[in-house]
């Protein structure tokens, strides 16, 4: 087994080196078009992505073949299928599917031994994905535990929004707590004191702008801050 992942993540990195000129390549082949699928392959075509979307259920793959650039009804557990529907030559694959644990691990597992360079593969729990990230997969994705964690921020904070990132590290959008307001950024002290980096504001009726060591924060402001998960929970929670 760790001979053939070890095979697995070679073919991948040779191929994502031979394949790094075609990194413009704006195709994709959406692999499920269950609720998460299809939603992806939405969002793709209205930013001008060449969809190919996949599924098995003929139902779903007719429902959305009018909206996608392409679509097949197939099954992608075997090889030979993704060689032949050309997907093997994509450099971009999204692997939707969540109910079938076996098929999302065969599925990926195929890709990766196609050469996909850059799989993005969904996963139902932290097991499913853990197994995913051990075969190689460059992109694991928990939609629905990554949502419930961001809306539970949302809920029992102050926060507008909310972002986590690895290696502990967030995005807040929140309104300025009083303790930096009044002053420019610079004297607020608010890396030293807080731990967090404020990298941008809004005010009433403006868009959106950089912050720096100048911005003077009023009270209302938005702003949006940087660090650890930790300190900007902490510093968002200040008044």
């Amino acid at each position: 087994m760790g001979n053939y992942l070890h095979s697995l993540r070679k073919r991948r990195r040779k191929r994502e080196a031979d394949q790094h000129t075609q990194l413009g390549d704006q195709r994709v082949a959406v692999i499920g078009l269950g609720r998460f699928g299809s939603s992806l392959a939405h969002e793709l075509m209205s930013r001008g992505w060449d969809v190919l979307g996949i599924d098995t259920d003929a139902h779903l793959v007719q429902k959305y073949s009018d909206a996608l650039t392409h679509a097949a009804v197939a099954d992608c557990t075997d090889p030979e299928v993704l060689r032949q529907l050309g997907v093997n030559d994509f450099t971009s694959a999204v692997v939707g599917i969540g109910t079938d644990i076996e098929a999302s691990i065969l599925i990926t597992s195929n890709l990766l031994e196609a050469g996909v360079p850059n799989i993005w593969a969904k996963a139902i729990s932290r097991q499913h994905g853990q197994i995913l990230e051990r075969l190689g997969a460059p992109h694991v994705v928990l939609p629905e535990h990554e949502m419930g964690e961001r809306v539970a921020h949302l809920v029992t904070g102050r926060m507008l929004d909310f972002i986590q990132f690895d290696d502990d590290y967030a995005l807040v959008k929140t309104v300025a707590p009083e303790v930096v307001t009044g002053m420019p950024l610079g004297e607020s002290q608010v890396r030293s004191k807080y731990g967090v980096t404020v990298v941008g504001i809004k005010r009433a009726g403006e868009d959106f702008t950089y912050a720096t060591a100048e911005t003077v924060v009023v009270r209302a402001d938005v702003i949006i801050v940087t660090g650890k998960t930790q300190a900007v929970e902490a510093f968002a929670e200040l008044s």
